[in-house]
């Protein structure tokens, strides 16, 4: 088998997943909470609480991962065009 087809089966192999993926699991961890949904912080004795909740996942620890955003997109236009 040569390279370059080896390497496009590899990148079939791989986009599939991540269709199968967004498909099964729409929605992941936000990335800057860690799906925490908050930030942890210190007291004035080192002592962790709990933080202000992020704003990038509106407390929920969960974000559209990138190629569901990207279908759900594309659906959107699509019947928008069709009516």
């Amino acid at each position: 088998m040569s390279l370059a087809a080896l390497t496009s089966a590899f990148l079939l192999t791989v986009t599939l997943g991540y269709v199968v993926k967004c498909w099964l699991s729409p929605f992941g961890d936000c990335r800057k909470c860690d799906g925490m949904g908050h930030d942890f912080k210190t007291d004035r004795k080192g002592k962790t609480k709990r933080g202000k909740d992020c704003r990038r996942c509106d407390a929920t620890g969960k974000r559209i991962r990138v190629g569901r955003w990207i279908y759900n997109r594309a659906a959107r236009t699509y019947r928008a065009g069709t009516r």
